[in-house]
């Protein structure tokens, strides 16, 4: 297969600007071409999107998730899934994979992608990424694009552990600060490394206090990020109507967040530089650093009913995710950055209500949203204002819009 040669030919078209003042991006950003070779079930697809959001439909197993899996590799990290990079390419391949696609902006359309690398290391933790034509760190697709993503396995996220939380927060800060997963991911290689030192039992105090001097000012720039998109997000939260979404209350619990609430940031990062000092002998009896924005943790409440999230339904804590992610999408198009969605089975659970008020809000807003189900028939109210492609054992081709109760 061409995974290579498609990853290697990926160039800036002749009328594409300078990428330097590509840093914002513009309303109406959005991919009117994404090609995947070697990609899951995928050896090669092709899809040319027209602006409209685009629902995928067919039977389960079919390759929509490997879609959205795909689009959401046109960002920093492993994707949707956090699945390792080896394990994207196709089975009976060539051994890479590669995803391609123009985003078009308001300066002109821009090639990006991303791939690996056929007999890569198949613990890697890197990839190819190229965009314009010049190869580029996965880092700088945060700052073309910003995606935000909703999957079943996300139905859990209120009642599971606080990491998936603080993941699912720090993917909504990189839409408002793309360097902020650039300082995490050097905060957690700091972290890494000083809970291997601890663990060896080797405590040199020049190599420990150099790492703890990097888990100071990230973690610090992390905590003030975090608290200041949450600023953000809450005044968005309260500016929206009462409707089909009900109202959250965001907040963060962390001790640099809370401490950051009355200290300078300076103080606050000397004193954690202490603490982390303080405490090597604890954390080295713990195995891990127990202090840090790596322990941070979103609390989600009901407003309506002044009740945590935890405590909500299930069809309740959707309908907050859901709300959260609307009110992010309207602050991010206001601001000037509006987010690519990708909602997986999103209409699967939500009732006739709560599925036209999600699909007129991203009319709406004009957004570019890709949107899976294996019922044709739950998008019905979107009709004609959606590009409907279906999907079937790893091809794609477009679909008529569904009918209420008729399924094709």
């Amino acid at each position: 297969m061409h995974y290579t040669g498609e990853l290697r030919a990926i160039g800036r078209p002749a009328s594409s600007p300078d990428l330097s003042g590509m840093g914002v991006a513009a309303p109406g950003l959005r991919l009117s071409r994404l090609v995947l070779t070697d990609f899951r079930s995928y050896a090669r697809a092709e899809l040319h999107l027209d602006g409209r959001p685009v629902v995928l439909t067919g039977e389960n197993g079919a390759g929509k998730t490997n879609l959205l899996e795909a689009v959401s590799l046109l960002s920093p990290g492993r994707g949707l899934r956090g699945a390792a990079y080896a394990e994207l390419a196709r089975d009976g391949g060539a051994g890479g994979w590669a995803v391609a696609a123009t985003l078009e902006t308001d300066g002109g359309p821009v090639r990006i992608g991303t791939g690996l690398e056929a007999g890569a290391d198949i613990g890697s933790r890197s990839r190819a990424v190229r965009i314009g034509g010049e190869q580029a760190g996965p880092s700088a697709l945060a700052e073309l694009v910003s995606l935000v993503w909703l999957t079943p396995a996300m139905d859990r996220l209120f009642v599971e552990g606080a990491s998936e939380r603080r993941r699912f927060l720090d993917r909504l800060v990189m839409g408002f600060d793309p360097v902020h997963g650039t300082r995490a991911n050097a905060y957690d290689r700091a972290l890494r490394e000083r809970n291997k030192l601890l663990s060896d039992q080797v405590f040199d105090d020049a190599w420990l206090s150099g790492l703890e001097e990097q888990m100071a000012g990230h973690g610090v720039a992390i905590a003030a990020a975090r608290r200041e998109m949450l600023a953000r997000l809450r005044g968005a939260l309260a500016a929206a109507s009462e409707g089909a979404f009900p109202r959250a209350e965001v907040a963060i619990e962390g001790m640099l967040e809370a401490a950051l609430e009355t200290e300078p940031a300076v103080d606050v990062e000397d004193r954690f530089r202490h603490l982390l000092k303080d405490m090597r002998a604890r954390d080295a009896g713990a195995g891990r650093a127990l202090d840090g924005p790596h322990r941070s943790d979103l609390l989600v409440r009901h407003m309506g009913k002044d009740r945590e999230a935890r405590q909500c339904s299930t069809g309740e804590q959707k309908a907050l995710l859901i709300g959260i992610v609307l009110a992010n999408a309207r602050l991010m198009a206001a601001m000037g950055r509006p987010p690519i969605l990708l909602l997986d089975e999103i209409a699967a659970h939500l009732d006739g209500e709560r599925r036209a008020a999600l699909f007129d809000e991203i009319i709406g807003l004009d957004l570019q949203a890709f949107m899976t189900g294996a019922d044709p028939s739950l998008f019905a109210s979107l009709g004609s204002r959606a590009q409907n492609l279906h999907v079937d054992r790893g091809a794609v081709k477009g679909a008529a819009p569904a009918t209420e109760g008729n399924v094709e």
